[in-house]
């Protein structure tokens, strides 16, 4: 899956508080691992998964080729959603 990077932090950025620790803990990864997914490069604390990152507008083009992490963020964001308009 390609994606620009810009929209994989505004995604990182929409999350609500505690969900890196939520999506690490469903999917059984670090939560530096999940961090290091949406652009953190501490690479010693956390696996880095399969993306590449081509140069270009928006801070590039980062093909992604484990989607699970980015599905599950995009999850709990449309929970959070449903959840405001309640």
């Amino acid at each position: 899956m390609n994606i620009t990077f810009a929209e994989l932090r505004r995604i990182k950025h929409e999350l609500p508080t505690g969900s890196i620790s939520r999506i690490a803990s469903e999917l059984n990864v670090d939560e530096q691992t999940v961090r290091n997914y949406f652009g953190a490069k501490k690479y010693q604390d956390g696996e880095i998964v399969g993306k590449h990152i081509q140069p270009g507008p928006n801070g590039g083009f980062v093909n992604l080729e484990e989607t699970s992490i980015l599905d599950m963020a995009k999850q709990i964001i449309a929970e959070a959603n449903v959840a405001a308009t309640n």
